[in-house]
């Protein structure tokens, strides 16, 4: 297989370090391993929490929280991404943007249950076309409606996806000779999410786990892309056992926001008028497990004697606001619902222990990956390629510290920096925040004389955004005039007439297909 002038030049030094030219020989590519999970809360990890103050870290109660020293140990030997946002917190559009590198509104799939565009591009289909062995194993979620539908005949790049379902959450997996299937069933024979009689073996994440480590085993001796995507810790809230109770003892409380009304917000970040909460003690619990999973596969990798020689990335398709301002799921650009995990080791290139401050989405996955690795780019990404920032902290010329999110029906928009969060919608005044001042999000300070400039500059890179992928919900006639009065220079504010405000449910996305 020819090598990439970008693997030979990382790989060889890596590989080689004092030897001479005329010794080295290039070193394989690296292998890829993407373990993704659905609708995860940032804040249950110990590597987000260590970067938090005791009040933002702690939101269900004074120490209450999951260890996960597996999920850890990768930002500890690699980086961690500390405002990685999804560019829209549903789970189609999300793992469309993810995938391709495109926005949603330019893959087919900008709501939940529709279907990827046939010309999309994977980082899979890339890495398969430089030699790389693909597979797949866990919830897919771009085929359209089908559920659970195994092995998609539409691949997108990865060969090996026997393991891969479509859609569901399904709770417990097993092998027939018929190939996989969802283990239990209800009253009429259906397949269900029941979890009764779950094990080590069957129950999802396990089982998802351990067509990983056997993918990575049989796969060692040449290089391999591979995502394992998690259904969990997406409700319905149960696990097996001794999850189910690991953490029932545990003093948790509703977050300090669901009681704050807070001042000036949109209608999509505003507390409903009966707050919401779930069984976080079995959150907890679905979150241990999917830790001690990854440790699981880490070993394996370690057991293959491909651990330094594989770049590993733990991520999500979006957040759930557990509680927070007295919501439950996703949907919204609150950071509990859009703001993601994003740890990444990659052995001998990232620098062990990286924070990387700028904003950015998981529309960027795919150019960065390829730029770490060294090739070519797709010019039909829309992502930014953060390479060179991941590498050694400096940003390409021209590089903003600005990210972008939408609502999956077009209802708002979102820019982000590593500071500010704007948002504009077609039934709410837009909002500014300000992450630092206020990191539980609960001031609007988008009409005070000294937010102008950031609103002004916020708002143009939103309008260019929008200009520039074909985002229709820029040209809603509310929102077009917010970004008018927001890029401009008149101070004060006049509403434009809108559609009757409404306050929405806690899964905001009530117009688009669940996923249950």
């Amino acid at each position: 297989m020819r090598l990439s002038h970008g693997w030979m030049t990382l790989f060889g030094l890596l590989a080689f370090g004092s030897a001479s030219a005329d010794e080295a020989k290039p070193a394989a590519p690296p292998n890829v391993l993407v373990i993704l999970t659905d609708e995860h809360n940032f804040r249950t990890l110990g590597c987000y929490r260590a970067l938090l103050p005791k009040e933002q870290a702690y939101v269900w109660g004074d120490g209450v929280a999951v260890e996960t020293p597996h999920i850890d140990s990768l930002a500890k030997r690699g980086l961690l991404c500390e405002r990685f946002y999804a560019a829209s917190p549903v789970c189609t559009p999300s793992r469309a943007a993810f995938f391709s590198g495109r926005y949603p509104q330019n893959t087919g799939a900008h709501q939940n249950d529709l279907p990827l565009n046939d010309d999309v591009l994977t980082f899979a289909a890339a890495l398969k076309s430089k030699g790389y062995a693909t597979g797949y194993a866990g919830k897919w979620h771009l085929n359209g409606a089908g559920k659970p539908e195994w092995g998609p005949s539409r691949k997108f790049g990865f060969d090996d996806n026997a393991y891969m379902f479509n859609r569901g959450h399904w709770k417990q997996l097993e092998d027939t000779p018929a190939g996989p299937k969802v283990k239990a069933s209800g009253r009429k024979g259906e397949a269900s999410y029941g979890v009764e009689g779950a094990d080590a073996k069957s129950f999802t994440t396990d089982f998802l786990a351990d067509k990983a480590v056997a993918f990575i085993r049989s796969h060692k001796q040449q290089p391999f892309c591979y995502v394992v995507s998690f259904p969990d810790p997406h409700g319905p809230n149960t696990v097996r056992p001794p999850y189910d109770t690991m953490y029932a003892n545990a003093n948790i409380r509703r977050p300090a926001t669901a009681s704050e009304k807070g001042s000036g917000l949109p209608s999509c970040a505003a507390p409903p008028d009966k707050p919401q909460f779930e069984n976080m003690a079995r959150y907890f619990g679905m979150v241990k497990c999917i830790d001690d999973n990854v440790g699981k596969i880490l070993a394996g990798l370690h057991e293959a004697g491909l651990t330094e020689r594989t770049l590993v990335v733990f991520t999500a398709d979006h957040g759930d606001m557990c509680g927070e301002h007295g919501r439950v799921n996703k949907g919204i650009p609150l950071d509990g619902s859009a703001r993601v995990p994003f740890v990444m080791a990659y052995p001998g290139v990232l620098k062990p222990g990286t924070v990387i401050r700028e904003a950015l989405s998981n529309v960027d996955f795919k150019p960065t990956l390829l730029g770490l690795l060294g090739l070519p780019k797709d010019p039909r990404d829309e992502g930014r390629d953060a390479s060179r920032l991941l590498l050694n902290g400096k940003r390409d010329e021209g590089w903003e510290d600005v990210t972008f999110s939408r609502h999956s029906s077009g209802n708002w928009l979102m820019a982000v920096t590593s500071r500010h969060k704007f948002i504009v919608s077609t039934d709410s005044s837009p909002c500014l925040f300000d992450l630092v001042a206020d990191p539980f999000e609960l001031r609007n300070r988008c009409f005070e004389t000294s937010s102008r400039p950031v609103v002004r500059e916020l708002a143009t890179a939103l309008k260019r955004y929008a200009e520039k992928t074909g985002d229709a919900c820029a040209e809603q006639p509310a929102v077009r005039a917010d970004l008018a009065w927001a890029m401009g220079k008149d101070a004060a504010y006049v509403a434009s007439e809108r559609p009757l405000q409404r306050r929405r449910k806690a899964n905001d996305d009530a117009d688009a297909p669940d996923d249950n």
